[in-house]
């Protein structure tokens, strides 16, 4: 269960989207909404040779209208939603402030879009949701805007999500995705499939003993070990719904996407880094592509390092940097 969501917001209908799926979870979970904004001082370049300079005459405006923004978001988010909303303008760099205030508010969830646009035409949210995903102390639920305006702070009582689809391979470090998922649902009527891809190329470093049939060996093995390791991971999810599991034969990220488009997935959850048995794989890389490839929103958890069994250290070294 959540108690603080932080939702990132700049100015724009573009970043607004991000609010109908916190509101809805923070009614569900008795959770606090807090509104962020990071302030960028007017400076502008009277030349292209010459640094911007700070005008506060410029500078002041601004700073007004996003107070004012934020103060009618609260009064229209209110006057629909059960929910208690905080507001606050910071000062800072994007990330860093964003960062330290998540600190500050004990948020255990951060919900944003994938783009935004402010009225001086400058995207942003896109650059700030990739570098705050790779610094998040809190899993990041990323959603893609949608192009038409409409009252998106309606009050809408479906439930967001119904199919979630958690990727894994094998490590600890993706599993924990599990108890993210988990959360996000809580409460919902949703079906669970964690999927594991081989990769058929990686099949090329086993050590061949006598041609393909001990390569095919090999590939049977490590799809068996994938099959039970995905069973053990289907005793973790909750008794009451159902979860499938589904081991493919396809690049990470390529799986990924294609399970998405045929099954009808709503939410896909995953940890942005891991490691498979016999070659490491970056789920940073598979995030990443994931994110990029699909239109659907995607919980994304940043692991820390845990220990790994000895045996399975000696098989690939453990790649986390951010």
């Amino acid at each position: 269960m959540y108690r603080s969501i932080l939702v990132p917001l700049d100015g724009s209908q573009f970043a607004e989207h991000a609010l109908p799926r916190a509101l809805m979870i923070a009614q569900s979970s008795a959770a606090t909404v807090h509104l962020v904004q990071v302030h960028v001082p007017n400076t502008p370049g009277y030349a292209l040779d010459i640094p911007p300079i700070f005008d506060d005459t410029l500078d002041r405006p601004s700073r007004k209208n996003e107070r004012a923004y934020l103060a009618g978001l609260v009064q229209r988010i209110t006057a629909r939603w059960n929910v208690p909303v905080t507001q606050t303008l910071l000062d800072g760099s994007t990330v860093a402030t964003l960062h330290d205030h998540a600190l500050k508010i004990a948020a255990d969830l951060i919900v944003m879009t994938t783009h935004g646009h402010n009225p001086l035409a400058r995207l942003w949210l896109g650059s700030v949701a990739d570098a705050l995903v790779r610094q998040a102390p809190a899993p990041v639920l990323l959603m893609r805007p949608y192009e038409e305006a409409s009252d998106f702070l309606h009050l809408d009582r479906e439930q967001p999500f119904k199919r979630v689809l958690i990727p894994l391979d094998g490590s600890r470090l993706a599993e924990a995705a599990l108890d993210h998922a988990v959360a996000l649902t809580n409460g919902m009527d949703v079906e669970y499939t964690l999927l594991q891809a081989i990769e058929p190329i990686l099949i090329t470093y086993l050590p061949l003993a006598s041609g393909s049939e001990v390569d095919d060996q090999s590939f049977e093995l490590w799809r068996a070990e994938a099959h039970d390791n995905l069973e053990r991971m289907a005793k973790r999810m909750p008794a009451t719904r159902p979860v499938r599991t589904q081991v493919v034969t396809a690049t990470p990220a390529a799986a990924i996407l294609s399970y998405v488009r045929q099954h009808g997935i709503d939410l896909i959850a995953m940890a942005t880094h891991g490691r498979s048995g016999i070659s490491r794989i970056l789920l940073g890389s598979v995030a990443d592509k994931v994110v990029r490839g699909t239109h659907i929103p995607i919980l994304l958890h940043r692991p820390a390092a845990v220990a790994l069994p000895a045996s399975t250290e000696q098989r690939a070294t453990l790649d986390v940097e951010a």
